[in-house]
């Protein structure tokens, strides 16, 4: 039973890239199935803002003409002009218990960039750090944060056999609202805004294109810096808010602002899996209609980002923004939240959220491998 691996070709092998998974976690007490509707567009490389400045090639393994693994290939073009580097990156990996069934989807992507001039492999990134990234490497007991990744643990240790090494760790904290915001971090919040004539608001749903212009001018200079940023184009976001759009709480997302000038935000969502995970990935025939209805009684949250300009980095303001998703998201009635998620190495993000008592109870992934011996092969 001989395991081949080739590009997907045609609408029937999308399907198959898509629906592997479904199958691959059935029954799984803590997989959450991803809308089927919203996984079609992100890998359609015609349509999707993503692929405009980048290129991509879907794998597909088969054995006794079965699927039993996936993986995309992807040269980032954005990642490359703005690191100036020349990295490729492997996303949407999944594969059955079996070394040589993942070695031979990996080297097929590493195969791909090497071909393309590249010279690392960094993943798994499905489709880059501005989406669903990283290996769950602890965790596995509790299910996934929406936009997070869950994997079988196996996984690890099949990626590091064919050659990968660690890039990075990212970590996600677990914060209940039963620790109560410490009086220290009130205090130096309420200083912080005064001096600095910050205020933050809440966003405005009537005037959303003006909102992410704003949130556009803050994104892109706030994580610049971070290890693995990539920059996102105005259509990636509007993309990205039409899909948010529906389920938004403005109660939970807030512009920081100086004066009219907006200096950070924080953007977080109600904890979709929760409704998710019944769904099945599909949104017909009532999918719609449970998603709006249970998202009313949802108490859990999922910080998805927070950032200031730069300028306002080392003041602390991480604290500002974490005291307002703890006041404010109490209010609006959420207890919980996952806050992720943050770099291994990220000492302020880190500090802040240890000090609201926070428990550090995932922890993620990114690897890499040097692909010069497959370019000097002539792969």
């Amino acid at each position: 039973m001989t395991t081949t691996v080739r590009p997907v070709a045609g609408g029937r092998d999308l399907r198959a890239f898509i629906e592997f998974p479904y199958r691959h976690y059935a029954g799984h007490p803590h997989w959450v199935p991803p809308l089927r509707y919203d996984q079609r567009r992100l890998l359609d490389r015609r349509r999707h803002p993503f692929y405009r400045q980048a290129a991509a090639e879907f794998f597909l393994a088969e054995r006794d003409g079965r699927p039993v693994g996936r993986v995309a290939a992807i040269h980032n073009r954005a990642h490359n002009e703005f690191c100036q580097d020349t990295t490729g990156f492997f996303g949407f990996f999944e594969t059955e218990d079996d070394p040589a069934t993942a070695r031979a989807l990996l080297d097929a992507a590493a195969a791909w960039c090497a071909g393309r001039g590249l010279t690392a492999l960094q993943g798994p990134v499905s489709p880059s750090t501005n989406y669903e990234c990283a290996l769950l490497v602890e965790g596995f007991d509790r299910p996934p944060a929406f936009m997070m990744p869950y994997n079988y643990p196996y996984y690890a240790g099949l990626i590091e056999a064919a050659g990968f090494v660690k890039a990075k760790d990212l970590v996600a904290y677990w914060l209940s609202d039963d620790h109560p915001f410490p009086e220290k971090l009130v205090s130096v919040t309420g200083r912080l805004m005064r001096r600095y004539g910050l205020t933050t608001r809440e966003i405005r749903m009537d005037c959303l294109d003006e909102e992410i212009d704003r949130i556009f001018k803050v994104y892109n200079d706030a994580w610049s810096s971070n290890w693995g940023f990539v920059p996102m184009s105005r259509e990636e976001i509007v993309a990205m808010a039409a899909d948010f759009k529906w389920v938004v709480d403005p109660r939970v997302v807030y512009i920081a602002e100086r004066g009219d000038e907006p200096v950070g935000f924080l953007l977080a969502l109600p904890e979709l899996n929760l409704i998710l995970k019944d769904l099945g990935g599909r949104l017909l025939p009532l999918g719609w209609l449970r998603i709006l209805r249970g998202r009313r009684r949802l108490n859990v949250l999922r910080v998805l980002a927070m950032g200031s300009l730069k300028e306002f980095q080392s003041m602390g303001f991480a604290a500002a923004l974490y005291h307002d998703i703890v006041t404010r998201g109490t209010a609006a009635g959420y207890h919980h939240a996952e806050i992720g998620w943050v770099l291994e190495d990220n000492v302020m993000m880190n500090r802040a959220a240890e000090m609201l008592g926070s428990e550090l109870y995932k922890r993620f992934r990114v690897y890499r491998k040097d692909l010069a011996a497959t370019a000097g092969a002539g792969a």
